[in-house]
């Protein structure tokens, strides 16, 4: 696999999606197929999209049974069209036909990922605008999810809450105020990471400017409101636009100048991409 990260994880994840789906066994491939029968599977794509998480659908196999082979006609990052053929999976029935739904489930939801945010990135190109996703992401899925919106162009937020300090509207309340949250991060945190703050109004703004914030986030605001705190803050901090982003308004959030666009959309609610396994036979 091409991320780190994700060769750390995606075994442990990937049992645990595997135990949830055979319990104690697939009762439908044993009632058909005792014995092992060595077969193929073919791979299709059933729509255009962009393809992530190729690696982690040929893992499941590989992991039910080491001697499953996997010929790849397609890599993450391709497009594919309606129609072509993306894999031939090759080994024992039984355990092509076991892991085909986690396998799939994996790939199709990874690849609708990365579909959207190539969509979303494309609305973005020439603007200087960095594209970012959020922690709105699956429970155990956050590895995969992640990895697919950078294959689609995207690139990571924070991966979780170790990773950074980002100080929302809860925990302004927690400390008593804005400038309060971010002297106790500072000092919580003096110099290792950088202290980004989450604001809905030009006050907020304001005092988020004064109090020595690095990122300022602007939350839910509009188009118009958020030109002025663009304005306000006068390249003394990043900016981060977040809130209800979608490909329908990106664009007018780009004229305005922000550093970032944050979208729980990329994950939360992208489709996923039709992708089918068909034509298996015996060899």
């Amino acid at each position: 696999m091409n991320s780190i990260t994700m060769q750390l994880q995606a075994d442990k994840l990937i049992r645990m999606a595997l135990e949830e789906d055979i319990t104690s066994e697939d009762v439908s491939t044993n009632a058909v197929m005792p014995t092992k029968v060595q077969g193929t599977v073919d791979l299709i794509a059933k729509e255009d999209g962009v393809i992530a998480g190729m690696d982690v659908y040929a893992r499941v196999f590989k992991l039910l049974d080491e001697d499953t082979e996997i010929e790849m006609f397609c890599h993450d990052g391709d497009e594919v069209r309606e129609g072509d053929l993306m894999a031939k999976v090759t080994g024992d029935i039984r355990v092509l036909l076991s892991g085909e739904r986690v396998a799939l489930n994996y790939l199709q939801r990874m690849s609708g990922i990365a579909t959207y945010t190539r969509s979303v990135a494309k609305l973005l190109e020439g603007s200087g605008v960095t594209l970012l996703d959020t922690r709105k992401t699956t429970p155990n899925c956050r590895v995969f999810e992640k990895y697919a919106v950078r294959v689609g162009g995207g690139c990571n937020h924070r991966y979780n809450l170790s990773d950074g300090v980002l100080l929302k509207d809860n925990h302004i309340g927690a400390a008593g105020s804005i400038t309060k949250a971010i002297q106790m991060a500072k000092a919580y945190a003096p110099f290792v990471r950088k202290i980004e703050i989450e604001t809905e109004t030009l006050e907020q703004v304001a005092e988020a400017v004064e109090a020595g914030a690095d990122i300022i986030m602007l939350d839910n605001m509009t188009p118009e409101v958020m030109k002025q705190a663009v304005a306000l803050i006068d390249g003394r901090a990043q900016t981060e636009c977040s809130g209800n982003i979608t490909k329908e308004n990106i664009a007018r959030i780009c004229e305005i100048g922000v550093d970032f666009v944050s979208s729980g959309a990329l994950t939360h609610s992208a489709p996923i991409l039709d992708i089918s396994m068909k034509h298996l036979h015996a060899v």
